[in-house]
Parts: structure tokens; sequence; C-alpha cells
């Protein structure tokens, strides 16, 4: 009998082991880009991974203000939705009533219409009561007609409502729409910042935050500062929306939060005006408009102020220079310069 041998491998060389370490070069390259959370470069120092996270978490924030946006208008939506469906409901029930009404008055004229009219005077015992009787008839006619008017009007009405209504739910779908992708991006652009820092020690990762005192400062409640440490508000809801900011220092940052345990920027200065009996819309491109447009030079607390060329982060002026503001997930609510990033504009609404 043959010996059975098994066949020898073949060594990979030249051509044939390039090709195949490219492959696995890309496979684990495809492999990190797929992961969506992505890797620090073990060769970034701590400086570039902060500026990396910063950079990701302003992109988060963009994408936080336009969610908050789309979040506002879809529950706008969501409500007239609700009550146009309840209006509809409302004047159906109406249009069946007076259906049924004008049923009644074209039965009753059916059963009293078999006689010529001029042939049930001629026969009646009693001609005054006949044409009083006419009368009335004549009066039920203009009421059938007045009926009939009615129902093509009421009919004609349910039908607009019915009309906006597929419009409201139009616009409601592409508000969810728009929710999901806004959500998408910034669950993306947040764990992407979580695996840059998850690459740093926990003293690294404290000082890229703005950890040490002014952290404990904040964790603390404030017991460092308080609403008139730094500046006297102008009015009492702007005292009032100082006060809660400060009683804010040291809750956690958490993305479409409005309180009163949790806040990202906007969702901070809402809240605090909230306490004070001022209605702010929620996203920092509506809340600039909402109020007057002060100067830096002509700052004062209870101010909002704004940053980055979009709009996109906001803070309560609290006096000598500083704010309480959401910063990002990495830090709690806390006390900072104004100085800290770009400047673009501030509005008084209170």
């Amino acid at each position: 009998m043959a010996a059975h041998r098994k066949p020898r491998r073949r060594s990979l060389s030249g051509h044939t082991a390039r090709t195949a370490a490219t492959i696995a070069l890309a496979g684990a390259a495809t492999a990190t880009a797929f992961d969506g959370t992505g890797h620090a470069d073990p060769r970034l120092s701590p400086a570039e991974v902060k500026s990396r996270v910063d950079a990701l978490y302003r992109e988060a924030e963009v994408a936080t203000e336009k969610y908050n946006g789309a979040k506002e208008k879809s529950e706008s939506a969501e409500k007239s939705l609700g009550e146009l469906r309840d209006e509809a409901a409302r004047k159906t029930e109406k249009l069946n009533t007076a259906r049924a009404g004008l049923g009644s008055l074209a039965a009753a004229q059916y059963r009293s219409g078999g006689i010529d009219p001029a042939v049930q005077l001629a026969l009646s015992s009693d001609p005054d009561q006949y044409l009083e009787r006419a009368a009335l008839a004549d009066r039920a006619d203009s009421r059938q007609a007045s009926a009939v008017s009615g129902v093509r009007k009421q009919l004609q009405e349910l039908d607009q409502l019915h009309t906006e209504a597929d419009d409201t739910l139009t616009r409601l779908k592409s508000r969810q729409a728009e929710l999901k992708k806004h959500k998408k991006t910034v669950t993306g652009k947040l764990a992407a910042a979580k695996g840059l820092l998850s690459q740093l020690t926990g003293d690294q990762r404290a000082e890229l935050s703005g950890g040490g005192e002014q952290d404990r400062a904040s964790r603390a409640g404030g017991r460092e500062g308080s609403p008139g440490a730094l500046g006297k508000a102008p009015n009492a809801r702007a005292s009032a929306a100082v006060s809660y900011a400060y009683k804010a220092l040291g809750s956690p940052y958490v993305w479409g939060a409005t309180g009163p345990d949790a806040f990202d920027c906007s969702g901070l200065t809402q809240a605090a005006y909230r306490s004070a009996g001022v209605d702010l819309p929620r996203t920092t491109y509506a809340q600039i408009a909402a109020g007057q447009r002060v100067p830096r030079s002509q700052l004062r607390p209870g101010d909002l102020v704004f940053f980055y060329q979009g709009i996109s982060h906001v803070g309560i002026y609290v006096g000598n220079g500083q704010m309480i503001h959401a910063p990002n997930p990495s830090a709690p609510v806390r006390l900072a310069p104004i100085s800290q990033m770009p400047f673009a504009g501030a509005a008084r609404v209170a």
C-alpha cells in the first residue's frame, strides 16, 4: 500500500506574504473603524488626547442642541396632533347629533307629504287649524334647510381638521427621524471621547477635566461660592436664576437633561430661569434670541453668556468674569471663567 503523507505547508514569501500582511492590517483597521468608540493611539500625549476629546465634546454639544430643538418641535407637533384629534372627535359627535335630527325631520316630512296641500285644505273640517299647521310646516322646512346647511358646514370643518391632523402627523414623523439621527451622532461622539479617555490614568483624566480644587468646591454644593459673592444680580428674577445655578453646582452633565438632578448646558439655563418664572426656549441658539443682547463689557449677574461660532454652549454669568455652566460629561456643573471658551455673545432675559 502506498503511504499516505500529509502535504507540506507552503510558507508565505514575496508577494504572497506582503498581500497577507496588507489584508491583516486592513482587517484590523476596519475592526477599529466599525467599533464606533475608537481607541487612542498609545503614542498620543495627554495634551493630544485632551485636544481630540475637547473637539469631540464640542461636536457632541452641537448635535445635542440640534437634538434638543428637534425634541421641542416633536413634542409641540405631538401636542397639536392630540388637540386636533380631540377636536375632531367632538365635531364628529356633534355632526352625528345633527344628522340624527335631520333624519327625524325628513321622516316627518315624508309621513305628512302624501296629500297635496290644496286637497288637505278642501277636506279639512277646520280651515283655520289647517292654515296654522301649514305655517308650522313652512317653518319646519326652513329649519330643515338650516339643518342641512349646518351639517354641510360641519362636514367641511371635519374634513379640514383631518387634513391638518395628517399634515401634523407628517411633521411629527419628520421630527422623530431628526431625533434619531441627532441622538446617534451624540452617542457616537461621546463614545469616541470615552474611548480616548479610557487610555489615560485616573489622575490624567482628572487633570484634563480641570479637576482638583474647582471640582471639590462644586461637589460641596457651592459652599465656597454663593450668590452675591461675585456680583449682585440686578433684579429678583435674575437673582433667583443665579441662586438656582449655585445650588446646581456639582450636578452631573447628562446630554438632553433639564434637571433637577442633571443638566446639559442649555438645560441648566432653562431650569434656572424656570425657577424664576421665566420661560426660556430649549436650545442655545433660541435662548440667545430670547432676550436683549448685551456687550461683554456690560455683563451683569444673571445674563446668559454664549460661546463658539455656532452658539453651541451657554452659561449663567455670576460676576467678576465668572459663570456657572454644565461643561460636558467629563465634568459636573461648575464655576468657570468666561475667558475659558471663545465668547460669542450675551443676552439679558430678566
